[in-house]
């Protein structure tokens, strides 16, 4: 199943790797690969090529960085079963690093791909030497959830024309500047049978039933039991992630770090990458050095009671 056909111009993936349950995962990669590992994780609605620009940085300084599209998101394989929730998500990240040799990763996750990696993490999942969440932590904002879910699940029918999806974005997104050439909304985008322009995600993302209480419990759960350099990055115009939520966070994980990069919102590497792709450098420069050991602070986790996961999807 697919929301239609590749647009010309759409970027083919560098690698394929097995997921769980057979699902296939596509995505790029970029730098040595001898170099220390990085993931990055997408968010909701998202794929990989959010990350391109962070990732050629990341190859540049030495480091081995990956992307991969999410199951029912751009090249990657949609679920039979059309299940999108958050356990399954994390198993397929389990099956990217065991893809690529089962090596340390650093973790890096925007929205609901920062959810995926807290829980890797949290839940010992992925043993991984650093994890660095962006716009994402327990403590998120509704009407912030709500305004992508409302943008994400306008014209189930379908746009008539490439203009008429720039002027959609332009409206959820109107602090950047719109594109000159729409050719780079191909990679975002399907061509389905009927002339219809859709986006490259299953519908069947947006139906799962989202049980935010239970979201906030597992995610603090995750939050406590931290115990490897974390750091928290929030765009300044954030309507997801506010202030009093990243302080909530560096509360339950005080050995954290956090930069908040004024001029960003939600997409924050797509807003502001320069500024971004150096804070994140700066990070791993000292806890997980290109050439170096990783460098783990002397934390042990607080206690922290896990109960059974739900497998709800998280959006954000």
């Amino acid at each position: 199943m697919s929301a239609g056909a590749r647009l010309p111009g759409t970027p083919d993936p560098m690698h394929r790797w097995p997921g769980a349950q057979g699902v296939t995962l596509a995505g790029d990669c970029w730098g040595d690969p001898t170099g220390p590992l990085i993931v990055l994780q997408h968010g909701g609605g998202q794929t990989r090529h959010a990350w391109k620009s962070v990732g050629e940085t990341l190859g540049a300084a030495g480091y081995y960085a990956v992307a991969f599209d999410a199951r029912g998101h751009g090249d990657s394989d949609w679920a039979p079963d059309g299940v999108y929730g958050q356990d399954i998500m994390v198993e397929d990240l389990c099956c990217v690093v065991d893809a690529l040799g089962r090596r340390r990763p650093v973790l890096v996750g925007a929205s609901m791909g920062g959810g995926t990696s807290l829980v890797a993490v949290g839940e010992d999942r992925v043993d991984a030497t650093a994890l660095v969440l962006v716009d994402i932590a327990p403590q998120i904002e509704p009407e912030g959830v709500q305004k992508i879910q409302a943008f994400m699940s306008q014209k189930p029918e379908g746009f008539d024309s490439l203009e008429e999806v720039a002027e959609a974005i332009a409206s959820y997104q109107p602090h950047r500047t719109p594109p000159k050439d729409l050719a780079g909304l191909a990679k975002n985008l399907r061509l389905a049978a009927d002339g219809k322009y859709r986006w490259h995600w299953d519908p069947r993302f947006m139906t799962l039933r989202r049980e935010f209480d239970k979201r906030v419990e597992r995610l603090t759960d995750c939050a406590l039991a931290l115990n490897l350099p974390t750091l928290l990055v929030r765009g300044g115009l954030s309507d997801v992630l506010s202030e009093d939520g990243a302080q909530a966070f560096l509360k339950i994980a005080p050995h954290s770090e956090y930069v908040n990069i004024t001029g960003a919102g939600h997409m924050v590497a797509g807003d502001r990458n320069d500024v971004f792709g150096h804070a994140v450098i700066e990070f791993l420069s000292r806890t997980v050095p290109v050439g170096g050991p990783p460098i783990k602070p002397a934390h042990e986790p607080h206690p922290a009671h896990k109960g059974p996961p739900g497998d709800v999807v998280d959006i954000p």
